[in-house]
């Protein structure tokens, strides 16, 4: 991940991302997270993208459901839009002290994108600038498996051959600060694991960890 211009050096909320394939446990942990976090006294919220509440994100859920159709390099950049409309708040949050645990970030928008066959430049420059996450962690999971977890294909993009495609986008895009962890591990080992990764971070921002840009060299 690069990073640039320090935006802040103040005590603040950490900024953790959870990525992975379609099924591999994100959404679980992410709430789990925040309820041990919660039970912490720390200020917490969970976020998801894409946001599907905004007008952006609203067009996004039509076309992930099978409702609309639209070309490729246009979804990618609504994706990319669902993201900057939440950036001002984001930071926001984050000075005033709120720790974000993110369920799918700018890296979600990279590999599905371009598991499509598009540019991996073009698919992260318009994510260039977003706010870079104090820790990505990737719930790591083979893509058969994930196949046979509940509720598996419906939306857009949970096709086992299509996710094989992602996860190898996916390891195009680690660097060595993503933590990775075997999703395929009991809910409590993982939510365990989770914890203790996630905590350092947390303490690291209090004592006024600098906040960086994505992507920027």
């Amino acid at each position: 991940m690069e990073t640039s211009k320090n935006c802040s050096s103040n005590s603040r909320g950490a900024l953790i991302v959870l990525e992975g394939l379609d099924r591999s446990g994100k959404s679980s942990q992410s709430s789990r997270l925040v309820s041990y976090l919660e039970s912490q006294g720390h200020a917490v919220e969970l976020w998801r993208f894409p946001d599907r509440n905004t007008s952006v994100g609203q067009m996004i859920s039509s076309y992930l459901s099978n409702k609309s159709q639209l070309d490729d390099h246009t979804i990618h950049l609504l994706f990319s839009a669902n993201r900057w409309e939440k950036r001002s708040v984001m930071e926001a949050k984050l000075k005033a002290g709120v720790n974000l645990i993110v369920d799918r970030y700018s890296y979600s928008g990279v590999a599905f994108s371009s598991a499509k066959g598009l540019d991996v430049e073009w698919c992260k420059a318009p994510e260039v600038g977003l706010l870079a996450p104090d820790l990505v962690v990737y719930l790591d999971i083979l893509p058969e498996k994930a196949s046979e977890r509940g509720g598996y294909g419906g939306e857009r993009y949970e096709q086992l051959e299509f996710q094989k495609k992602v996860a190898h986008c996916y390891e195009v895009l680690r660097d060595p600060s993503w933590k990775i962890i075997d999703a395929c591990q009991p809910m409590e080992e993982v939510e365990k694991q989770l914890q203790e990764i996630v905590w350092d971070q947390v303490v690291a921002c209090q004592k006024g960890k600098p906040l960086f840009n994505l992507w920027r060299s």
